[in-house]
């Protein structure tokens, strides 16, 4: 089933109608003359024969002035109203999709690939400008154009085809003398471009980290502050767009209407030149020929501007968690897994019937050998999947009934892929809000960043996915970021896994030293820190095998002793 894409196209419109109908005008008065023209010609034409048209010259010159005074003006409008009319619903677009992305599971981008909603909103949007916004106004203009000079054409009757020539030079000479503005113009889009696609990948990027710390707005609020720079660019480079076409149109009409009033000034002259329906007719023909060639084209190039804002609207419907975000309340006791089974794929169970207890304030070890469902079970805990057997509490509140923002407010995660933003340590670590710089400092000293800060200072721009810091340092940032948080549990998935072991066995350490609930996935079985956990998980083939401190599970000699004694 498709998704409805009017919430989508609506934001093409909204709040953006005057510019629109200010342009729908001036396109109907620009038709208007355009077809005036040819009366205009035919006035001209039988003054020059002798006919007595009810004008004299005199009033067609300032008929003619009158005539090119509206299309001036029309043009100016159009020159303000149309960049603004597209500028702003492309960008009120592509928000729409930014904030329905910020809507999906937290693990959206395991399943679906970034590069689609980047081509969404970087690639499809220039067919869907063209397609779906200016093809609007060529459309209007063409039609209009076409019936009229239908009309004319079977009011007068034509005689003769005749091809005007070099009536296009003066658009021409008007385009090669505004060419290097134009340049720079598509420079400067090419500048903000990259900007605002750098800033893009950091949200996709970093989209667990975004939904986990509760950092939407103000990610929507960076995303628009670029997106609004490179809008502006968009803008000027439309505008010189519509001086160049506006030049050039006047330029042409002035050529053609020059060379009428040349012919019927030596025509009255009795310099032998005559005149005939002829120009009428090619001028007419112009009108007709031109709509059959440009209609099918603007209607092609709506539908499948149409066909990408459907595309985007069926992809972002889907990983979306479908239940209200109400108020939620502290972690008061535990959280109870019973008789949990889930599998990625029909009759290819990845974990099968766990039931388990996480107590408030505990710190618990899991461990396993890769493919047993460690992550599996952490991304549960986050909800990242709905289509779960059993069930999940949170005290007696089952998982699927607590809406995101509640669930995030309770949990936190560090994974081994920290992502870090291009942007300074502190905002790194506040996630772009405000805190009180004595919670942020109590942050960066327990996390172990006080050497770091020291050295570099909190303004330090990290880089592109934090190319400027170490493995260490980054997951230092993001333990600062979730005792910042205070979230009530903190879930950790192979943090330590790409680090030294000295660097390793700090963070584990700083780990085990909040005050949280740790629900720790761990490679490293070194025996200090595992003696530190409250309780340890032993998962083998998507079941818990054992569970117990790390003296009952050696004791017991089984598949955990088996783990433990292969790793020393």
């Amino acid at each position: 089933m498709k998704t409805d894409i009017r919430p989508y196209t609506r934001e093409f419109y909204r709040g953006n109608r005057l510019p629109f109908l200010a342009a729908l005008v001036c396109t109907l008065l620009m038709s208007l003359v355009s077809l005036m023209v040819s009366w205009l010609l035919q006035q001209l034409l039988d003054l020059m024969g002798g006919y007595q048209t009810g004008f004299t010259l005199g009033q067609l010159l300032l008929i003619t002035l009158g005539m090119l005074a509206v299309l001036i003006l029309a043009l100016f409008i159009n020159y303000l109203s149309i960049p603004s009319f597209n500028t702003r619903g492309i960008s009120q677009y592509k928000a729409k999709i930014f904030q329905e992305l910020t809507k999906k599971n937290i693990c959206a981008f395991s399943t679906e690939s970034a590069s689609t909603y980047i081509s969404a909103l970087t690639n499809d949007i220039a067919a869907i400008e063209q397609g779906y916004l200016k093809n609007v106004f060529s459309l209007v203009e063409s039609l209009l154009t076409f019936v009229g000079a239908m009309g004319l054409m079977l009011w007068y009757s034509p005689q003769l085809t005749l091809a005007a020539i070099g009536l296009t030079l003066l658009p021409l000479i008007t385009s090669i003398l505004t060419g290097n503005k134009m340049a720079q113009a598509e420079k400067d889009i090419s500048r903000e471009n990259e900007t605002y696609t750098a800033t893009l990948k950091d949200c996709l990027g970093g989209f667990s980290v975004i939904k986990s710390f509760q950092a939407e707005a103000q990610m929507l609020r960076l995303f628009q502050r670029d997106l609004q720079r490179l809008s502006k660019a968009q803008c000027r480079r439309q505008k010189m767009q519509i001086l160049i076409s506006a030049l050039g149109s006047i330029a042409g009409i002035v050529a053609q209407l020059g060379v009428f009033l040349v012919g019927a000034y030596l025509a009255l002259s009795g310099k032998g030149v005559t005149a005939g329906t002829t120009m009428v007719f090619v001028q007419l023909m112009n009108y007709v020929l031109s709509p059959i060639q440009t209609i099918p084209t603007c209607l092609a190039e709506r539908k499948a501007a149409k066909a990408l804002v459907q595309k985007a609207a069926d992809l972002l419907g889907a990983n979306v968690r479908e239940n209200p975000d109400t108020e939620g309340e502290p972690l008061r006791d535990s959280i109870s897994l019973k008789d949990l089974s889930f599998s990625y794929e029909p009759e290819k169970p990845v974990l099968k019937a766990i039931n388990c207890t996480f107590s408030l304030g505990k710190k618990y070890a899991i461990v396993g050998s890769s493919g047993s469902g460690k992550s599996t079970l952490l991304n549960l805990l986050m909800a990242a999947y709905p289509d779960y057997a059993g069930s999940i509490t949170f005290d007696e509140k089952e998982l699927r009934e607590i809406g995101s923002r509640s669930l995030y407010e309770t949990v936190s995660v560090v994974q081994q892929n920290v992502f870090i933003f291009n942007a300074t340590i502190r905002d790194n670590i506040t996630m772009f809000s405000p805190f009180p710089q004595e919670a942020v400092d109590s942050a960066i000293r327990l996390s172990g960043l006080s050497a770091l800060m020291e050295a570099k200072g909190e303004d330090y721009l990290c880089g592109e996915n934090g190319c400027n810091l170490s493995g260490g340092e980054k997951q230092r940032i993001s333990i600062a970021r979730s005792l910042l948080k205070k979230s009530q549990v903190l879930l950790v998935d192979e943090a330590t896994a790409a680090l030294d072991a000295q660097t390793a066995f700090q963070i584990s350490s700083a780990i085990l030293d909040m005050e949280q609930t740790a629900i720790v996935i761990t490679h490293a079985l070194e025996e200090k820190l595992l003696r530190r956990y409250d309780r340890i998980l032993t998962l083998k083939n998507g079941s818990i095998t054992e569970s117990g401190t790390f003296q009952e599970l050696m004791d017991k000699k089984g598949y955990f002793y088996s783990l433990f004694t292969v790793s020393q």
